[in-house]
């Protein structure tokens, strides 16, 4: 039988929801990856922002106008502008001027979850399954905040391992199936 909760860190059950959710919206798998694992990392910068353990770099800006016109594209996923480029295998997100390719994304949610993986895998395709594509875009991070591991508030809570709760995501699907 299939663990029904994990232990796990908040970091990659959002980058897989949002791995899943880019899937959902058209993106191959491998893109989709890429863009969940840039997904996580835009938040947890701004959630280390908001503790005070990331301050902002002085050259931040300095590098982006140094990017040529046209090479960079944003795209909207999970309630993040995903900084991304076209590549010759596909859209890749950004960390900064490098892409994330998505075999290390794959070896780090399956070293994550371990033998759970297939099974939190699913659960989160079922959930995104169960609405239209439109209407996911629109809900997906709250999604999320309905599910994710609970940790402690504040400096105590970064990094922090929490449940996550296979039922409570399987719970948030509408009770009407098989969306288009």
């Amino acid at each position: 039988m299939a663990a029904k909760k994990i232990k796990v860190n908040r970091a990659p059950v959002l980058t897989l929801w949002a791995a899943v959710v880019a899937e959902r919206l058209g993106f191959k798998e491998d893109e989709a990856l890429s863009l969940g694992k840039a997904v996580a990392g835009l938040n947890a910068q701004a959630k280390g922002r908001s503790l005070g353990i990331f301050t902002p770099r002085k050259d931040t800006v300095a590098k982006a106008r140094e990017e040529k016109k046209g090479e960079r594209i944003f795209i909207a996923l999970c309630n993040r502008a995903v900084p991304a480029r076209v590549t010759p295998q596909g859209i890749r997100a950004l960390q900064g001027t490098r892409t994330i390719e998505p075999r290390p994304v794959r070896r780090y949610l399956e070293n994550k979850f371990g033998e759970a993986f297939p099974s939190v895998r699913k659960a989160m395709e079922d959930l995104a399954r169960a609405y239209r594509p439109s209407d996911l875009a629109d809900k997906a991070f709250a999604l999320y905040e309905e599910f994710r591991p609970s940790v402690p508030p504040g400096l105590r809570g970064w990094g922090a391992a929490g449940e996550l709760d296979l039922e409570k995501i399987r719970s948030l699907a509408p009770k009407s199936r098989g969306r288009k």
